[in-house]
């Protein structure tokens, strides 16, 4: 019976700091566009519509009526997003943290920034602590990168992450299966 007895482990009390009141000041704000937006040609299209015709025929033959409906789905929102211009919605860095389409994020729920760039915009990428969202990704517009990375350096960490499978597994898929003939 001695070998299965419970230790008793002291207690150790950890002491949490109260967070600090800080005063509520606007240090930028920026309106942007939601999304990259690129207005796509008719080649875009056909490519898309190739590809799914294809493979909905290979899926005929396997009986997989929900992955051909999947795909078609898939087909009709990639040409929404093709088609229809993103809404514009308003960042602002504030002494307390983020405030992105009105929703305050804290700089205790952000641990890291990057920036990446698409179709000629630059994009600022925040992974939080959350579950949800992981990541804020703001359209810059107009705003110099430097100015919010300065800004962003002294409350969180600037480090761009390694690619990862995923990110390798896409741009590999890009190159391979291009949608468009590059200008």
């Amino acid at each position: 019976m001695g070998l299965f007895k419970k230790a008793s482990i002291p207690a150790v009390e950890v002491k949490k700091e109260p967070e600090k009141i800080v005063e509520l000041k606007s240090l930028l704000k920026w309106e942007a566009p939601v999304r990259p937006f690129k207005k796509r040609d008719k080649d875009y299209y056909t490519t898309i519509a190739a590809i799914v015709f294809l493979l909905a025929v290979i899926l005929l033959f396997l009986n997989e009526w929900l992955l051909i409906a999947v795909m078609v789905a898939l087909m009709f929102v990639a040409y929404v997003l093709a088609t229809v211009p993103p809404e514009k919605t308003e960042h602002e860095i504030t002494t307390r943290g983020l405030v992105v389409s009105g929703k305050s994020y804290k700089w205790s729920e952000m641990s890291r920034f990057w920036f990446t760039h698409k179709w000629g915009e630059s994009i600022l990428n925040i992974e939080t602590n959350l579950k949800f969202p992981e990541r804020l990704m703001l359209l810059l517009g107009k705003i110099e990168e430097q100015k919010v990375k300065e800004l962003l350096e002294k409350q969180i960490q600037y480090e761009v992450p390694k690619p990862g499978f995923m990110d390798r597994a896409s741009r590999w898929l890009a190159e391979k299966i291009p949608l468009e003939a590059e200008n």
